[in-house]
């Protein structure tokens, strides 16, 4: 069953396209990682996708229902970022209460088990919380409410690493007991990888990519040697991004569609294969096919700079 259907989403702030004929499925009791750059568009599409933005044009559906302003999407629904509004004038405590009485799977003994693991006093206030605590808070209640339908913006901003782990730890382990929806939007992909089962990899607006991990893992590989070699040996892959290296070193990246005799082939001519980490791959995705920040250094000359 697909709880999130989105076909041909936009959403334009005037002439800037936030998400750009956006399509994606997301199933039932699976965590997706959300990879993107700052700007790919990912927290827009969690806010559309809560309820809390409408699209400018296309459908989305959760739970099979328009999910903006819908108060049976968002009772089945919770979504934690870093600007979430929390009410200023309760306790943490009293915060744990009423969040309780509103999501009905609420989990009050998890919720203080946590709550007391990670030292919150009960008279603290949330605004007075430094933003690593307040994202520790913000975790609490993504996973006692255990939702259908969980989203987590950015969970970990602020956090050290610790209690990065303890929380991925207690997100696999409440998700193995309590299956349910999750997406995870987060830039330590390779903190996160183990978990994830499935990613959705934004650029500009548009997905980029949707497949299950253990598919990433093998989906390109690094192709280096001389430039002009790894031109020619490249030249009919799908490249996704390529770089030199030194003077007359050149690294590209490429679709994974080598037969057994290129591999064997490819040693014989200099040609090193070796496989992508599903982290930096996700970088090479998102950067620009080539180049690099040493690039922008380079070009000092040119522009007549000393």
């Amino acid at each position: 069953m697909n709880v999130i259907e989105c076909k041909e989403i936009t959403k334009s702030y005037g002439r800037v396209k936030a998400l750009d004929n956006l399509c994606c499925t997301i199933e039932e009791n699976k965590i997706t990682g959300l990879i993107g750059r700052n700007g790919a568009g990912k927290t827009t599409l969690l806010k559309i996708i809560a309820g809390h933005l409408r699209q400018t044009s296309g459908e989305v559906k959760v739970f099979s229902l328009e999910p903006f302003n819908n108060l049976t999407v968002s009772a089945n629904i919770i979504f934690l970022h870093d600007q979430v509004n929390l009410p200023t004038a309760l306790t943490l405590k009293e915060i744990l209460q009423t969040t309780g009485s509103f999501y009905p799977n609420w989990n009050h003994e998890l919720a203080n088990r946590l709550f007391n693991y990670f030292s919150f006093h009960p008279f603290q206030y949330y605004h007075g919380l430094s933003k690593g605590m307040k994202s520790t808070f913000n975790m609490i209640l993504g996973l006692s409410a255990r939702c259908p339908l969980t989203l987590f913006d950015e969970p970990t901003t602020g956090m050290d690493a610790a209690v990065r782990k303890d929380f991925y730890r207690a997100l696999l382990k409440d998700y193995i007991e309590h299956p349910r929806t999750i997406i995870l939007s987060s830039h330590y992909l390779d903190e996160i990888e183990d978990l994830l089962e499935e990613i959705l990899v934004l650029k500009e607006g548009k997905q980029l990519l949707h497949m299950p991990v253990a598919e990433l893992q093998d989906w390109a590989m690094t192709v280096q040697g001389k430039a002009p070699v790894v031109k020619e040996w490249t030249n009919d892959k799908q490249i996704i991004y390529s770089k030199k290296v030194g003077d007359d070193q050149m690294l590209t990246v490429v679709k994974n569609d080598f037969s057994a005799k290129e591999r064997q082939l490819s040693r014989e001519v200099g040609i090193e294969l070796s496989p992508v980490t599903t982290s930096d791959l996700c970088v090479y995705l998102t950067s620009k096919s080539t180049g690099g920040i040493d690039d922008v250094f380079g070009q000092h000359d040119d522009d007549g700079g000393h």
